[in-house]
């Protein structure tokens, strides 16, 4: 083991984990929380920009073989890195005014990061299980980061509860798998595999936990309340970087474990089945909200039906879909929460419930505009990068001729129209019969909102422009 070139392949990792010790100390000699803001936003930048140029070489491994770079594994850091960039860029406006701002919060969020570079880039199942369990710690200490908050209390509790009991699942079927093929290496675990009950069993248990950290119907219970009571911005951090993780992490699983050449055997009809329940239950349920966070939430469980479609497809096309999804949804989630962030902060009223978004979209037209933006893209509604997301995903289970999965998908997405127009239906066709007063952004929320708009149609728009496609380069993958 070549241990100096070893920390090199995982750099974005060393420099998150660095970072947040850094703004620990500079906590613990009473530097603001301005400077570690400023640090924090650098330290996540620098270790983008160390892991972007991996993600167009070949997937390979370091460690002796537990830590994957590169190819799959390097653009989930990819994306995790750009999700924690611009939900930091947020939160420091938004819990200005709250007294609740601190510099652990940034160490928190470094560390959590760290936690989902681990679980993104694991190729053996102690690595996953560390770096899972680092990221769900950091996580619940920021769901109950409103700790004087009834809500933020109750959100900490179910999200520690329930994440216990997921990750007992998840390393029960561990050591089931150990005890069936003697390895944890996730590429020796499937060339000793047997159809014996005892891998079963570790399949479906390890299937489990990873299915409550996507927030997979049935395991899905846990998110309304903890994307409630978490705050707005975290919450948009909570909703992508770490399903990120998990789906890269579950991706690599399934394809080494269940698959290998990239086709599904065992799991194939689990995930269909899982899949259309996902897809369905999250979308009807989302259809009675009206907080606009807990429809958000079940809006993200609806998505992660979207992204198993892609995942029970079994193809080399269907995991290209998914990571192209798994970006335009970090584009447009933290933009979305961004923007419910903003109108959250300012008082008078209680800006989670849709019905006082009532008037919005003639008092303040710029941050309107901007959902309605994030909001088309997560209904798929050209001409978003939401729409190419959707398209690819379905596709991709038309060619693997899941067809009845696509047209149940398409439905589901077309029932989602219906709650994310709502909002809009109130911003902009309804008057308001209170106006309180709306405060100015910082410049940094303004410019992270803005370049997450961009992107969004950018990446709506890329295939009419004459340049090598972000999809192009996501199917040359080898997994």
């Amino acid at each position: 083991m070549d241990t100096p070139a070893d920390l090199l392949t995982f750099l974005p990792g060393i420099l998150t984990a660095v970072g947040g010790l850094l703004v620990m100390m500079m906590a613990a000699f009473k530097a603001s929380v301005r400077t570690s803001f400023f640090v924090t936003l650098l330290v996540l930048a620098a270790a983008f920009g160390v892991a972007l140029p991996e993600i167009f070489s070949a997937m390979s491994s370091s460690f002796g073989g537990m830590v994957l770079y590169g190819g799959i594994a390097s653009f989930g850091t990819v994306v995790i890195l750009f999700a924690s960039f611009f939900s930091v860029m947020m939160t420091d406006d938004y819990l200005k005014d709250s007294g609740y701002l601190s510099s652990e919060l940034y160490a928190m969020i470094l560390f959590a990061t760290t936690g989902m570079i681990s679980l993104a880039t694991a190729n053996h199942l102690v690595v996953l299980f560390v770096g899972l369990e680092t990221m769900s710690v950091c996580l619940y200490v920021l769901a109950g980061f409103f700790k004087n908050d009834k809500k933020g209390a109750e959100a900490a509790l179910k999200y520690f509860l329930l994440g216990a009991f997921s990750t007992g699942f998840l390393l029960y079927g561990i050591a089931l798998l150990y005890g069936a093929t003697g390895s944890m290496y996730l590429d020796e675990i499937t060339s000793s595999a047997q159809p014996t009950a005892l891998y079963l069993a570790g399949s479906a248990l390890l299937l489990t936990g990873f299915f409550f950290k996507i927030s997979a119907v049935p395991f899905h219970m846990w998110t309304p309340d903890v994307y409630q009571g978490t705050p707005t911005t975290l919450t948009g951090y909570m909703s992508t970087a770490s399903k990120t993780a998990a789906f890269i992490s579950l991706i690599i699983v399934v394809m080494r474990i269940f698959g290998g050449e990239g086709e599904i055997d065992q799991s194939r009809e689990v995930l269909q089945i899982i899949a259309i329940l996902t897809m369905v239950i999250g979308n009807l349920v989302a259809l009675t909200q009206t907080n606009v966070k807990r429809m958000l939430a079940y809006s993200s469980i609806a998505h992660a039906g979207y992204l198993l479609v892609g995942l029970a497809s079994g193809s080399d096309q269907g995991i290209s879909a998914m990571l192209y999804y798994l970006f335009a949804y970090s584009l447009m989630n933290v933009g979305a929460f961004g923007v419910i962030a903003y109108f959250e902060r300012n008082k008078g009223l209680d800006f989670t419930e849709v019905e006082n978004y009532a008037g919005l979209g003639a008092r303040q037209p710029m941050m309107a505009a901007l959902l309605s933006v994030f909001l088309f893209s997560l209904a798929g509604i050209p001409p978003f990068a939401g729409f190419l997301g959707k398209y690819y995903i379905f596709a991709a289970a038309v060619r693997a001729d899941m067809i009845l999965l696509a047209v149940l998908g398409v439905l589901a997405s077309a029932a989602s129209v219906y709650y994310y127009l709502r909002v809009m239906v109130f911003m902009y066709f309804r008057e308001s019969h209170v106006q309180p007063e709306i405060r100015q952004p910082e410049w940094t929320f303004t410019i992270g909102l803005f370049i997450l708009a961009a992107l969004t149609v950018y990446y709506g728009l890329e295939p009419l422009f004459p340049v090598e496609s972000l999809f192009e380069l996501l199917s040359s993958y080898s997994f």
